[in-house]
């Protein structure tokens, strides 16, 4: 009553002044109550198994973590973590060896008491990893080739070799006596043979990049691993 003696304003008035007023007040205390301070946490403690993933883990090209890649599967081995190899040919002391797992051609060699003099290691790939089981000739024509020469062809001049050619130890020109192989097909089965670590039986001679299913039944009496 008296604001409204003392300026002349008018009940109307006065009540919408009250009422921001009111808003004002309330404005103002939400206002200090937002910012007042607040207590902050410490972060938890970082795993160290998780830490130590993530900082092993690799990033891929788009920026994203990958994972690592798993190991690949061993070579198969026999009992006790060995492998054991049959070692034939032109060695010092051929016969069945007993080696460990991961051995490769040329220790099976060492331990045949190493190659005689004049071998032909042509075709035998020293570096490979051998496997439980398999048989490593040396410096020899498989079959009875052997008596005639590499690539001694079969009486009545069929044109195919005497013996099975062995796709393990055949040189270029061993295979090149097989009906239907020629110089690029046989150097196919040669580089066949070393990315893959040989032949562990004839139907691998399939995957041979030309050699279809006519030509590998052409070729499956004539050949050996």
């Amino acid at each position: 009553m008296w604001l409204q003696l003392r300026c002349g304003l008018e009940p109307r008035t006065l009540a919408a002044l009250a009422v921001v007023l009111v808003a004002a007040g309330v404005f103002a205390a939400v206002h200090f109550w937002s910012g007042r301070p607040h207590s902050v946490r410490a972060p938890d403690p970082v795993n160290e198994a998780a830490h130590a993933r993530t900082s092993t883990s690799t990033p891929s090209p788009d920026g994203a973590e990958a994972p690592e890649p798993s190991p690949g599967s061993p070579p198969a081995t026999g009992p006790g973590g060995h492998i054991v190899v049959d070692v034939s040919g032109k060695v010092r002391r051929p016969g069945i060896r007993r080696l460990p797992s991961g051995a490769r051609v040329a220790d099976a060699l060492r331990a045949a008491g190493g190659v005689r003099e004049g071998a032909d290691l042509t075709g035998l790939n020293r570096a490979r990893v051998l496997m439980d089981g398999e048989q490593i000739v040396v410096g020899v024509p498989p079959g009875p080739s052997a008596v005639g020469g590499a690539g001694a062809l079969a009486p009545g001049g069929g044109g195919s070799p005497a013996g099975p050619v062995s796709l393990n130890t055949a040189t270029v020109e061993q295979l090149e006596t097989l009906p239907g192989v020629g110089p690029v097909l046989a150097q196919h089965i040669v580089d066949y043979r070393a990315q893959h670590g040989g032949f562990r039986s004839i139907d691998e001679l399939r995957e041979v990049n030309g050699i279809g299913d006519r030509r590998f039944a052409d070729l499956q009496p004539l050949v050996g691993p």
